[in-house]
């Protein structure tokens, strides 16, 4: 996992007025909206006995400790201690960290790192979001996955064939080959750009309808911009679709992807639900054979695993991340931590 970097945790419409418990990075945050409607985030831990803030109410933009009342202001100071007298000074250490928080492109961005702003690295452009002609979707799904196998599937231009055969990838099977593409430098990120030759209608869903049953040919461009965000246009002819994924690593076995689809064809608001479905569809294709990987983070060698021309693009996102965990951007976990995370994670998985 790697700080230093603003990541996408949650979409701006699950943020309220109500503490809301994250887990990212394996460690647990709690994001609440203010009076003025602005957004904060702060460490879901009390500094007194470690219950989680996100238990707790909001008092005038203040949030209160669900154990024995402590009140901390958004930048993570403590003003009150119930139990105390009145003029009894408040420790130094009550505080607790808070984080900076932007909210773009229908999601909130938390920064994790020490970097100052002005070094930090940017939130990178999502242009779609703004352009009226693309109608968006929402969707998220969890894998027990670490993240890097799950940003890898999403480049990987060689499993459609196989993974997808049920649904929009029955045409590759007639030419599984994937052409060679060369791999292009983006700011913050990397992309390729692949033509698929022998494309044919899927074999149901949605996408049936705007395929022609003989060969046709789809033009797609995939980017990745870091630390965990994938991008894939995809532009048939008939119709373009863009997907956008933020790949949040809630534990070193949990990845939850938020994802926001944008097509510019059959743009009824009725028929979302059924492209929401087959997105599902397609996403369990992918979990199955993810879930499924060993070790389950990518290996920090490059020979530990054999590789064929097709996986340029996840190479080269292996080589960007290490280059910044060389730059000593890598986050070790905390072993007592991550047992809290994943036991919090089980019990979300329960309540869904």
């Amino acid at each position: 996992m790697l700080k230093n970097f603003w990541y996408a945790c949650e979409f701006s419409s699950a943020v309220t007025n109500k503490p809301k418990q994250i887990v990212l990075l394996n460690q647990r945050f709690v994001l609440y909206r203010n009076q003025k409607g602005q957004v904060v985030a702060l460490k879901d831990r009390c500094s007194h006995r470690g219950a989680a803030l996100s238990m707790g109410w909001l008092e005038n933009g203040c949030i209160r400790c669900p154990y024995h009342g402590w009140k901390f202001q958004a930048d993570g100071q403590c003003v009150e201690i119930p139990s105390n007298a009145l003029e009894t000074p408040i420790p130094k250490r009550a505080s607790i960290d808070s984080y900076s928080v932007q909210e773009k492109y229908g999601f909130i961005w938390l920064f994790y790192g020490n970097l100052p702003e002005q070094e930090r690295p940017p939130i990178p452009s999502l242009p779609e979001y703004q352009d009226p002609t693309m109608h968006p979707i929402y969707l998220e799904y969890q894998m027990r996955a670490n993240y890097t196998r799950v940003i890898e599937n999403a480049l990987d231009p060689a499993h459609l064939y196989a993974v997808h055969a049920n649904s929009f990838g029955a045409g590759f099977a007639q030419d599984p080959r994937v052409e060679d593409y060369v791999v292009e430098n983006e700011d913050w990120g990397i992309s390729t750009k692949i033509t698929y030759k022998n494309y044919t209608k899927p074999k149901n869903g949605i996408f049936k309808a705007f395929f022609r049953p003989a060969r046709t040919q789809l033009n797609a461009k995939t980017t990745f911009y870091l630390p965990n965000i994938t991008k894939i246009e995809s532009d048939f002819g008939r119709g373009k679709m863009i997907n956008y994924a933020v790949h949040i690593p809630v534990d070193d076995n949990t990845t939850i992807s938020k994802r926001i689809q944008f097509r510019n064809f059959f743009t009824y608001s009725w028929a979302d639900s059924l492209f929401i479905k087959f997105h599902h569809k397609v996403g369990l294709e992918d979990q199955i054979v993810t879930e499924s990987q060993y070790p389950k983070l990518i290996p920090d060698t490059l020979s530990a695993e054999v590789h064929v021309p097709a996986d340029a693009l996840t190479l080269a996102y292996r080589q960007l991340r290490q280059k910044y965990l060389a730059m000593g951007w890598g986050l070790q976990s905390n072993q007592s931590e991550l047992n809290n995370c994943q036991r919090d994670v089980r019990n979300l998985i329960k309540l869904h």
